[in-house]
């Protein structure tokens, strides 16, 4: 082959290249919202997750106990998250002792009960304080851009694709309410 071809193969090669990097950055993950960007211990393990992973989505947290009158919500919140996670809602379950003392135990007793029980299979964070003078930092900034703080178990924050926080929903809101329900189905047709 004479060395014009060779350059000319190269120079496509290279075009090609360079057009498939540029597309690569233009189709990258949106960038982490700062409500997002921050790491918690999955409850199961203690392995560190990054909120970011969900960056995207439509997420709804919900503060949680194992020992409550409304813990029976965790079978509203697996059934909301099942209908849902394949278009894009996740749920994100942070378990708290904060509210009469209704989550006594260990992350590993923790984590058996929600799978034993209601067969959890949404995203569970080891427990921490979601209320009071030092709640967990995703809480804190929840508390600040809501101006409402959890009154007790089973509180709920909602977020939209961009990271923002849209409403929050009192422990007597259950989870497959229509109120909660009607809302996620909306932003799930938003684009982010």
């Amino acid at each position: 082959m004479p060395p014009e071809t060779y350059r000319l193969v190269f120079a496509r090669f290279f075009t090609l290249l360079a057009f498939l990097l540029v597309a690569q950055v233009t189709n990258a993950a949106p960038s982490c919202s700062p409500l997002l960007s921050q790491t918690f211990p999955r409850l199961q393990d203690d392995a560190p997750q990054n909120l970011c992973q969900y960056q995207g989505k439509v997420i709804l947290v919900v503060n949680t106990a194992s020992f409550c009158g409304f813990t029976s919500q965790y079978e509203g919140l697996e059934k909301v998250y099942a209908k849902y996670k394949d278009k894009g809602l996740v749920v994100l379950g942070f378990p708290s002792n904060d509210f009469g003392q209704q989550e006594p135990g260990s992350n590993k007793e923790i984590a058996d009960f929600c799978k034993n029980t209601y067969d959890v299979k949404f995203p569970m964070f080891a427990k921490s304080s979601v209320s009071g003078s030092n709640p967990n930092p995703l809480f804190k900034m929840l508390i600040a851009k809501t101006g409402t703080t959890p009154k007790w178990n089973f509180y709920k924050y909602l977020i939209d694709r961009n990271g923002n926080v849209v409403d929050s929903y009192g422990s007597m809101t259950k989870p497959t309410s229509s109120s909660i329900t009607a809302e996620i189905e909306k932003l799930l047709g938003e684009k982010s």
